[in-house]
């Protein structure tokens, strides 16, 4: 079914072109989109009454003033932390990304998709287009409006392999545009802003580098969507998860190896690396569903296989618990998740000791027994025994046997109480019923096998039962997307070659030169690969008098765009030239200046405010001061940009003025300041 985010108007679009969602539907998922994006908004309003609050608080020595701020602040301290409630609730909320059709399988968590704010790439591309390439920006508008419409899909990606598409199609366009617009001496005043998945803190940048980090998140997030979706119940729908988690944690850990200074917290390395953790632990998870799928025979070695199973996925959960109790992650991670983690560690080393004493307590040795293979396989399973007792004397004496497998018994009792105990503490958990039930049964089976393994007069209750060692057959890998980057057409193929005419390289503007032959000769020859080029010019042939130089590109021939052409074809329009001669189009290659540095354009919690502040200091709803034009905005998911009235080149963008810095010192205690994204723990 089509997803999106919420019922906003918009132009009939089809979304199957493109892989978006229809923005008209509404589902589950869809809602908790929508009300992320409203949250995000929120954030900043209350982010921007804090800092003119602190702002005026230490401007003013009025102590009546000063004691009606401080109020101030204390209720936009209290909002920004019922939105950040609001916002680990919609993390929480991982219900709605379940398989309709299951209810007898734990939930998995899946990642929400990071928002974003429009970007308007006409105004600034034409005038470059028009300043850099000498080109009619406004004969590029039908490209520029197919690159705002593909970004606007990405917003809205439907939960299938489509959806992937569409990402990994805007993904492997970005670099064509930094290659194309992104001139490392001038900026075009493109801001790309996003907010952080966990907190809502916007950061933005005019650093495509933002934006292809972003783009990548949301791929894994979709991975781990599609996984969530898929029906465990069944042998495909089980790969198509395992699959689904591994190529989430490949991405992210691309992610995290390639970006590695990301200013958003969601984007940090540390928090990635949890964040594979938990994609593997659930992959992991998937797993031993598959093996217990067709059922679990109650045989001695299929019994202490099946616990070596579970007790990898609890001790991989384990390991993602560990990982969310650290700072500063634990102040940022759901307590929904962190939860979560804790009670799936519990529940699966609980089943291991259950199927370790099933194994011990149903099946006594008997002569048919291959005695060496059992005590092999038991030895394996521990790593030290009990009271010095060998596999064997286990194997061999009834009475080891039931004492050994009561303790595993008692064990996952206890384990199954604790789940349960954890679960109660989360009233977000405690909402997903299909886990209860789960968690229920399971302690009723432990708890009927070992009270009918109960004896009154017994008096070895003190015996414990050792860990079981974690094994598997099928780890759970990262698995890197081959359609992470996809081969895709340049919008702006028009400009020519991306070797030579990109924003790197400076040219003179087009200039005509008049081509006449000279004793069938023209004074020059050709060379290189598209566009061509000028090479051994006569200094003294007519076409040098006119101007042509040596190294120069040829351009257009006649009325006819040559910049994709190679020599022969080249020739073959000049062969035809008559004695009045033909003009041609060329271009000289400058030497390109020395870089400028460029000013910081990053804006992330409490760091010096810069020009990314633009996006704080005003929004599509705040009135523009007076003096700077600012372009209407449209429709929070405005489609079908080309139906809309084009943007004109101006060349004069507007521009605004904001000094000082951010005036944020005063946080609320849980809601993430500025110190958090300057820890080194975090890069």
């Amino acid at each position: 079914p089509n997803e999106s985010l919420g019922p906003v108007w918009c132009p009939p679009f089809d979304p199957s072109n493109t892989g978006g969602c229809n923005p008209m539907a509404l589902t589950g998922r869809s809602k908790l989109q929508n009300q992320r994006a409203s949250l995000n908004q929120q954030i900043i309003k209350q982010m921007r009454m804090r800092a003119g609050a602190e702002n005026l608080l230490r401007a003013t020595s009025n102590n009546k003033v000063r004691e009606m701020v401080g109020l101030e602040l204390s209720y936009v301290n209290s909002n920004l932390q019922l939105l950040m409630e609001q916002l680990e609730a919609l993390n929480s909320s991982v219900d709605v990304y379940q398989n309709a059709q299951e209810a007898t399988s734990i939930p998995l968590i899946p990642l929400g998709l990071k928002e974003t704010k429009e970007v308007d790439f006409s105004v600034p591309f034409k005038d470059f287009i028009l300043e850099h390439y000498s080109e009619d920006g406004s004969s590029y508008e039908e490209e520029i409006a197919d690159l705002i419409d593909l970004r606007q899909a990405c917003r809205t990606p439907s939960r299938s392999d489509a959806g992937i598409e569409l990402l990994t199609k805007y993904f492997s366009h970005l670099p064509l545009l930094e290659s194309r617009f992104l001139s490392p001496t001038r900026q075009l005043g493109i801001f790309f802003t996003w907010y952080d998945s966990f907190t809502g803190v916007p950061v933005c940048q005019q650093n495509v580098s933002l934006e292809k980090a972003s783009i990548l998140f949301n791929v894994g997030a979709l991975y781990t969507q599609i996984g969530t979706r898929c029906n465990r119940q069944t042998s495909t729908g089980l790969d198509e998860a395992i699959t689904a988690f591994q190529k989430a944690a490949g991405v992210l850990n691309h992610l995290k190896e390639t970006f590695t200074h990301t200013p958003s917290y969601d984007l940090s390395p540390a928090m990635l690396s949890m964040l594979i953790k938990m994609m593997l632990s659930q992959a992991q998870e998937c797993l031993f569903e598959k093996i217990a799928l067709s059922g679990i025979r109650n045989e001695f070695f299929s019994l202490l296989k099946m616990a070596q199973e579970a007790a990898k996925v609890g001790d991989s959960y384990d390991q993602v618990h560990q990982s969310m109790s650290q700072t500063p992650i634990k102040d940022n991670v759901p307590f929904f998740w962190s939860t979560m983690a804790q009670v799936k560690t519990h529940h699966y080393r609980s089943l291991a000791h259950y199927f370790v004493a099933t194994a011990l307590l149903d099946h006594q040795l008997s002569p048919q027994d291959d005695e060496d293979l059992q005590e092999k396989t038991l030895s394996q399973v521990y790593d030290s025994m009990l009271d010095g007792r060998s596999p064997l004397d286990i194997l061999r004496k009834r009475e080891d046997r039931r004492h050994i497998g009561k303790a595993h018994l008692r064990r996952a009792v206890m384990g199954h109480e604790e789940a349960l105990r954890i679960h109660g503490l989360c009233r977000h958990l405690r909402k997903l019923d299909v886990l209860q039930e789960i968690l229920q049964a399971s302690h009723k089976r432990s708890l009927a096998k070992f009270t009918r393994n109960d004896q009154e007069d017994e008096f070895t209750d003190y015996l414990e039962a050792p860990d079981i060692i974690s094994k598997t057959d099928h780890k759970a890998e990262m698995e890197m997307p081959v359609s992470t980057k996809v081969k895709v057409t340049d919008f702006f193929h028009r400009l020519g070659p991306l070797s030579v005419f990109s924003a790197k390289q400076h040219w003179t503007a087009p200039r005509t030169v008049r081509l006449k032959l000279e004793d069938r000769d023209m004074g020059f020859t050709l060379k290189g690969e598209p566009p061509v080029q000028i090479t051994s010019l006569d200094p003294l042939c007519h076409a040098a008098v006119d101007g042509l130089k040596e190294g120069d590109y040829i351009v257009a021939v006649g009325d006819i765009d040559c910049k994709w052409m190679g020599v022969s074809e080249v020739m073959r329009l000049l062969k035809d030239v008559d004695e009045e001669g033909i003009d041609i189009r060329v271009v000289s290659l400058m030497d390109s200046s020395q870089p400028m540095p460029t000013k910081s354009a990053t804006y992330c919690g409490g760091l010096p405010k810069t020009y990314s502040m633009i996006c704080l200091a005003f929004d599509d709803h705040d009135k523009s001061p007076k003096g700077r034009k600012v372009s209407k905005k449209g429709s929070f998911l405005s489609w079908g940009l080309k139906n809309r009235l084009k943007s004109s080149s101006t060349l004069s963008l507007p521009t605004a003025d904001f000094s000082g810095t951010l005036p944020w010192n005063k946080h609320c205690p849980t809601f993430p300041s500025s110190s958090s994204y300057n820890d080194p723990a975090l890069y």
